[in-house]
């Protein structure tokens, strides 16, 4: 079984930045492939950024490119959203989740673990 905490969220100004965090439970965290979503209020949970268990391959959805980074610690069993220039649109509930062993990364099908989320509010 494993559990992943977030933290992290808060109310930021536009431009601000935040970091948010995911702490894992489990021995299994250093072999996990890990990914971010997000969801708004009315909206689907869309994909935000992902890395594999090593940590040598990325990914992220076009609209936070450039903006936001992903990265893990596997010693503290962590990983992190590292999120600058923020907009209004990046609003939403942030959620990170545990990829299943084989599977895309984009899709919340393929999580088989999720935490509760964390809410980050940008205001313009």
């Amino acid at each position: 079984h494993v559990q992943l905490v977030e933290s992290g969220g808060g109310l930021v100004q536009a431009g601000g930045s935040l970091r948010l965090s995911c702490a894992a439970s489990g021995r299994t965290f250093s072999t996990s492939n890990m990914g971010w979503f997000r969801q708004a209020p009315g909206k689907e949970r869309d994909f935000v950024a992902a890395i594999s268990w090593s940590g040598d391959s990325t990914y992220y959805a076009d609209s936070v490119k450039g903006r936001f980074t992903i990265s893990r610690d596997n010693a503290n069993n962590t990983v992190y959203l590292q999120m600058n220039s923020l907009k209004p649109e990046d609003t939403a509930v942030y959620y990170c989740a545990r990829r299943r062993i084989a599977g895309s990364y984009f899709y919340t099908e393929e999580y088989d673990y999720w935490g509760q989320g964390t809410q980050v509010t940008v205001s313009s």
